[in-house]
């Protein structure tokens, strides 16, 4: 069985979850900490998802620590079609991302826990990234669209590629599913686009236990 989060780091994760999710309501998200309701949607995508789910099953013993929140796939689920934007604006989807794991985050500049996470989320690229994998992180700002960039360059993002969703619409989709549970929300998806699995709040994705998960997920 996955060992549980201690007290204190249980204590520090609902603060810093508070924290953004006082920032969403600012901002008109309205409500973004309800959990919703977990809806499926594998439909005639349920064959190809089922490896998903049995891997989710595999990394059991690595869901632990400072990663013990994320909650495994236990039914096939297939990503929406999301899409957002690259550093020059042009379109992309997470189609394009077919073929390699990816750890998708939704995160604003309004949101204190998604700020803090950035730096770890940029060191875990550094560490694990390549042709089998990538960090996804998708900014969801709807106001000062320059903001999030120069706050990137700030804190010395330098591994991650830039994706922008000005709209915020990827939140609403991974919503309408019931992956969207709050600021940030963090999905890992195999390189079929199924849903592996999810954390609603923030992780230290630079540590070990991190790293050891999304290893285990690669087969490594």
């Amino acid at each position: 069985m996955p060992t549980p989060p201690t007290p204190t780091f249980a204590k520090k994760r609902v603060a810093m979850v508070l924290a953004g999710g006082v920032a969403g309501v600012i901002v008109g998200l309205g409500a973004v900490y309800g959990i919703a309701t977990l809806t499926r949607n594998a439909g005639g995508d349920a064959g190809a998802c089922r490896p998903a789910v049995a891997l989710a099953e595999r990394l059991a013993p690595f869901v632990r620590g400072e990663v013990a929140a994320v909650n495994l796939a236990k039914a096939p689920l297939k990503i929406p079609a999301l899409a957002f934007h690259d550093a020059g604006g042009k379109p992309v989807t997470l189609e394009q991302f077919r073929g390699r794991t990816v750890l998708l985050n939704l995160w604003a500049t309004w949101c204190v826990p998604c700020r803090k996470e950035m730096p770890s989320l940029d060191a875990l690229e550094g560490k694990l990234g390549g042709p089998d994998f990538q960090v996804v992180a998708v900014n969801i700002d709807t106001r000062d669209l320059d903001k999030p960039k120069a706050f990137l360059n700030e804190i010395g993002v330098k591994k991650l590629a830039y994706f922008a969703d000005g709209n915020a619409k990827t939140f609403q989709d991974l919503k309408a599913v019931g992956r969207a549970f709050g600021m940030p929300t963090t999905l890992l998806i195999d390189p079929a686009g199924c849903e592996i699995g999810t954390i609603a709040g923030p992780a230290e994705w630079a540590g070990d236990d991190a790293v050891k998960l999304i290893r285990a997920a690669l087969g490594k």
